[in-house]
């Protein structure tokens, strides 16, 4: 079998591990399962990842890890430009698809901006923003690396790149194309790279229950990111629902 697992709110809440995570991924190994990670934050650069799964004792090859960013790139053709408003992981991603990636207000060479690509940006500002909507207003398209509005930390909900995106959108009048989870672009991304998925974890049912409605595998929610404790109703509804990856682990594999 192979589990796809959301990584904030599921792994981890920004830098503090959730505890027994590790151990959960270990057991699922030590069974013969492919643990694939898969994220909506399009920050990091891919090393920055993996060398956090491996910090918290998940270490992981890099086939087995997809990213927003990689999603996005596949939205853009080679040899377009565009202009991104989001950190390394993106530029990353832009690159290897030979994509010229453009930071807002540095020298450029003369020519269009095909695409705007907004991501969660540390460096967000009217100047960022004012860039966004001259390339926007000059026919460039919209691309977002995720439509979440926050992120889980271990200090309560942060921002997340929807917010972001939703200020440019509504800037520019457009609508964004959306490349992360669960949108086509991740859907195809993960089945190119992972082929048959059977079971996605994650804590945001929006996002990851819709992955797994989308690629015919069972959702499991687990409750140590957005979706609380005491929850009511959620759409689509998780086929199973743990406290934790833990304790979600144990429970799938006493039944076998």
């Amino acid at each position: 079998m192979t589990w796809v697992l959301d990584c904030d709110g599921v792994i981890w809440l920004a830098e503090e591990p959730i505890p027994g995570a590790a151990d959960a991924v270990s057991d699922l190994r030590a069974w013969g399962e492919r643990v694939v990670f898969i994220t909506n934050n399009s920050f990091p650069a891919r090393a920055d990842h993996l060398a956090k799964l491996a910090r918290m004792g998940m270490a992981t090859a890099d086939e087995d890890l997809i990213t927003s960013a990689g999603a996005v790139a596949t939205l853009l053709e080679p040899g377009e430009r565009a202009l991104v408003l989001g950190g390394p992981g993106l530029f990353e991603a832009l690159g290897a698809r030979q994509i010229e990636a453009i930071e807002p207000g540095t020298r450029q060479r003369e020519g269009a901006i095909n695409a705007v690509v907004v991501g969660f940006d540390l460096k967000f500002d009217f100047a960022r923003l004012a860039a966004a909507l001259t390339a926007l207003r000059a026919g460039a398209r919209l691309i977002a690396s995720n439509d979440d509005a926050t992120f889980p930390t271990s200090a309560g909900l942060l921002p997340g790149a929807g917010s972001f995106v939703a200020a440019v959108a509504r800037a520019g009048g457009v609508e964004p194309t959306i490349a992360g989870k669960p949108y086509p672009a991740m859907v195809e991304l993960v089945r190119n790279r992972v082929g048959t998925v059977d079971v996605v974890v994650g804590d945001r049912p929006s996002t990851d229950g819709e992955l797994a409605a989308r690629l015919g595998a069972t959702f499991a929610l687990v409750l140590t990111g957005v979706t609380p404790p005491g929850h009511g109703p959620v759409t689509p509804p998780p086929s199973i629902e743990a406290a934790d990856l833990a304790s979600l682990v144990d429970l799938v594999l006493a039944e076998r």
